[in-house]
């Protein structure tokens, strides 16, 4: 038996008991408040009883018929012990005010057991509402929290009582209606606040505090992103976040997930155990040419890559070129048929676009690298680093060689300053690279990398 069902049986077996002792003690004594106190006890074991079985429904894993899970049992557990709660309350105080109002005949005997029973009562409504209370932190459980407030209710309605058995030993003999009225009150009030805290979790009231957390959680991310929708719901003391972002159009689907990824993290930090689905779309057409062009192209199938996108004004004409790289393996004219949807995805979604220009390459396949030996290349490789030494005034800080399946490939590392902007230092490696390509015929391609 989990310890959740244990403890709520406990509180079973703890109703069932005082249920049996106010009863006997308010028909023996006369006593309103001992009988309303008896009531109440049985609005506490048809509670704990909503609870056992609440927690027994609630820990069931998710199902295909209940995806969410089963947590919404124990608000719907709470919500009848809250109906319960003011149709006794109601009935106790129309008693007491029939007899606060003196119709009829009723003695109370304010004798020395009804004391002993409520002091014992008193104890174990203390008692019962600390292990609730812990139970409903430590398992975040909206039955066990809805219980404890109960018994802090039953724990002030016993108080009172006793109070009203003291005046009524005084000689005060409508005290006992007085604290029963107290106690039905007391009960109208926890029912009010019970009710309307469940029925915002089975409307699926926005818990605001939470949200505004998730929306923060997710301004602060870097790279921004936009935040299009964000929906929250609560149920048994778990959220649930439904979040709709938008990013780059020209981003990868890698770059997309990365950035759901990043939102999910940052909601879960802000609301521990939230549970998050993140859907992600394009940024509208407010971006720049070059990106919706990227983002244009993308959408078309067998494209594998796009790169040197150039958008350039001529005489007062806007044209796009770009190069494609398509599988090897398509036709000439499969390919041509590819770069045509290409162009003409391009041309409708950027109606500022007057012409689209396109350079077809096949995708490089994957192929088996060689290592070189020295001796076979010291020319080569002295020849290279001179270049650099000529280019950029020092020492590549890394030059190897690859035979492979199509020719000789150079690896190239260059040291750069690292305040430099991209641009010049892009320049310097192309320039190595055209120098090292016509110095050097027979080397197939050259890889420069640029570090700081």
């Amino acid at each position: 038996m989990s310890p959740q069902r244990r403890i709520a049986l406990v509180s079973v077996l703890a109703a069932v008991v005082l249920i049996a002792v106010k009863l006997a003690a308010g028909i023996a004594t006369g006593s309103l408040g001992l009988i309303s106190e008896a009531a109440h006890s049985g609005t506490d074991l048809v509670a704990a009883l909503l609870t056992l079985f609440a927690v027994g429904v609630a820990g069931r894993p998710a199902d295909p018929g209940h995806p969410y899970g089963h947590g919404k049992a124990e608000h719907l557990s709470a919500l009848g012990e809250a109906a319960i709660l003011v149709l006794v309350s109601l009935a106790i105080a129309a008693t007491a005010a029939t007899r606060l109002a003196g119709v009829g005949e009723h003695e109370v005997d304010a004798a020395w057991y009804a004391f002993a029973v409520i002091g014992a009562v008193i104890a174990i409504d203390a008692s019962r509402s600390v292990v609730s209370r812990r139970a409903a932190r430590r398992y975040v459980s909206p039955a066990f929290a809805a219980s404890a407030l109960h018994f802090v209710s039953d724990l002030a309605g016993s108080v009172a009582v006793l109070v009203g058995l003291v005046a009524v030993r005084a000689g005060h003999s409508e005290a006992d209606a007085a604290a029963a009225l107290f106690v039905a009150v007391l009960v109208l009030a926890a029912a009010a606040r019970l009710g309307r805290q469940n029925v915002d979790v089975l409307m699926d009231r926005s818990p605001s505090a939470a949200q505004e957390a998730a929306e923060r959680a997710i301004g602060r991310l870097e790279p921004g992103v936009e935040l299009r929708r964000l929906r929250m719901r609560r149920a048994a003391g778990r959220h649930f976040a439904d979040v709709v972002i938008a990013v780059p159009p020209a981003s990868a689907v890698e770059q997309g997930h990365a950035a759901a990824s990043a939102v999910e993290e940052a909601v879960e930090r802000a609301v521990p155990g939230a549970d998050v689905v993140v859907h992600v779309e394009p940024l509208g057409a407010g971006g720049a040419l070059r990106e919706r062009a990227h983002a244009a192209a993308l959408r078309v199938l067998s494209v594998r890559e796009i790169h040197n996108i150039a958008v350039l004004e001529v005489g007062g004409r806007v044209e796009i070129s770009l190069h494609l790289k398509l599988p090897g393996a398509l036709s000439l004219d499969e390919a041509h048929a590819v770069a045509s949807r290409v162009e003409a995805s391009i041309l409708e979604e950027l109606p500022e676009v007057n012409a689209v220009q396109t350079h077809l390459e096949p995708l490089a396949e994957q192929s088996e690298g060689r290592k070189v030996l020295p001796s076979d290349i010291e020319a080569e490789a002295a020849s290279i680093r001179r270049i650099v030494r000529e280019e950029s005034g020092a020492e590549p800080r890394e030059l190897r060689f690859l035979r492979t399946d199509g020719g000789l490939v150079a690896f190239l590392t260059l040291g750069m300053d690292p305040a430099s902007p991209l641009a010049a230092a892009h320049a310097r490696a192309s320039a190595v690279e055209e120098r090292v390509r016509r110095e050097h015929p027979g080397i197939d391609d050259v890889i420069v990398h640029t570090e700081p």
